[in-house]
């Protein structure tokens, strides 16, 4: 089954807490704090397989956790980091943020790799608080938490030309003769359900890779039929050979199908209908009527597209003049990644511990992350612990804030469950 969309959850490794331990040897008297730091968490990454061509995986598992850092110990023993959780994805994969639908990467070669989740740093043992007046700090810091979040895998097929046209114009025919694939083909619409590789295999010219893309309808951009679900796959070629049936058998107009495709193009992403085209005029062999071509060729060509073949994918007439040509023009197109606009890029948010504080009659209410996480490394009981709170409330302004906010002598501050009076 081909699957080319799929959203995951990722959350890397929290931060290994850093160790309260007192040196207690025999002959080392009044041994001081030696408690080491805690371990990195593991972070989450994802990374090229190049023998993977599908998502499906991740339509079976859905969340991803990385290990957590391991905790400092004593005798300054620091804890182990957190293994990386390396996760595979196909050669192609763009990599977006779901919450800010930014890309965070485009893996469109072999080696390429994406960290999408880092690991929260480990906490500092008790050792790294002493200073020359307190000399056994009886705290210390908890691990980082870990980044999650929800994100999205696209994958945009690895191909130099695209075959592009409407539903049964014989694209899969002509894949089949060119390459050695071997796409399902029947004498209906929507043959072909999902984008099928080849590389060309004819005598005397120069290999590419070429895909065939189910066939795109009048009102694919807007989400009609097919279409919509694989013109991603057209960005990344760098040549499109737009197939037409000339023989008109089905009642269809070649210029009219060329026209709408193109408006499709167009509405969906610009540069696709910029991109270079030859025309394949197929199913020659059933062309009651030359005239018919060569309408067709003149009226395309008062467009701009003097790239005309007349082929029969079923006979195998033109084919090889049309693969020679399209070679030709890949020699003198440079390959190329995704462009990728500057406010299209994710932009990691820098991660800060804060606080808000609000007033409730003579009660001020000092909450959020920072409140946590310095209640969470601190005893309040402990009188040496006690002194390092309230410096460091003061170093990160909240006592100045308060000052600000007009409180008294006696109003009460509380953070979390924790209160105390307020004395200038």
């Amino acid at each position: 089954m081909f699957v080319d969309t799929a959203k995951i959850f990722v959350t890397s490794g929290d931060g290994g807490d850093g160790s309260i331990s007192f040196r207690r040897e025999k002959y080392v008297a009044f041994g001081g704090p030696d408690g080491g730091d805690g371990g990195k968490g593991g972070d989450v990454i994802l990374v090229v397989d190049t023998e993977s061509t599908t998502l499906l995986d991740f339509a079976y598992r859905k969340k991803y956790r990385a290990e957590k850092g391991e905790n400092g110990a004593g005798s300054k023993c620091f804890g182990r980091n957190g293994k990386d959780l390396y996760i595979k994805v196909p050669m192609g994969t763009v990599v977006k943020d779901v919450k800010t639908n930014k890309i965070m990467a485009d893996l469109a070669h072999p080696e390429d790799k994406c960290i999408v989740a880092k690991g929260g740093r480990g906490g500092r043992g008790n050792v790294r608080f002493t200073t020359p007046v307190r000399q056994a700090p009886d705290f210390a810091e908890p691990g980082m938490p870990g980044e999650e979040r929800y994100i999205s895998l696209e994958l945009k097929l690895l191909a130099d030309v695209g075959l592009l046209g409407f539903p049964n114009v014989g694209k899969s025919t002509l894949l089949s003769i060119v390459t050695k694939a071997t796409p399902k083909i029947a004498n209906y619409h929507f043959t072909t359900l999902s984008p099928n590789l080849g590389v060309t295999n004819i005598s005397g010219i120069k290999s590419f890779v070429i895909a065939d893309i189910p066939g795109i309808i009048e009102g694919a951009a807007e989400g009609v039929g097919l279409g919509i679900e694989f013109l991603r796959h057209i960005q990344r070629t760098r040549l499109l050979i737009h197939v037409v049936d000339i023989s008109g058998i089905e009642g269809r107009d070649a210029f009219d199908d060329f026209t709408k495709i193109n408006n499709e193009l167009k509405k969906y992403d610009v540069k696709l209908w910029d991109k270079p085209q030859i025309i394949a005029a197929n199913k020659s062999d059933m062309l009651y009527d030359n005239e018919l071509f060569e309408n067709f060729r003149k009226k395309v060509g008062q467009l701009g597209y003097d790239k005309v073949f007349k082929i029969s994918a079923a006979t195998g007439q033109g084919v090889k003049e049309l693969m020679k040509e399209a070679a030709r023009i890949l020699s003198t197109i440079p390959v190329e990644n995704i462009e990728i606009n500057e406010e299209d890029k994710f932009v990691p948010e820098e991660k800060k511990f804060t606080y808000n504080i609000r007033k409730e009659e003579n009660t001020f209410i000092v909450e959020g992350s920072f409140v946590d996480r310095l209640l969470g490394s601190v005893n309040v009981n402990d009188p040496d612990e006690l002194r390092y709170f309230y410096k460091v409330l003061k170093n990160k302004g909240v006592m100045q804030e308060l000052m600000d906010m007009g409180i008294k002598d006696g109003d009460v501050v509380k953070l979390n469950d924790f209160e105390f009076d307020y004395v200038m």
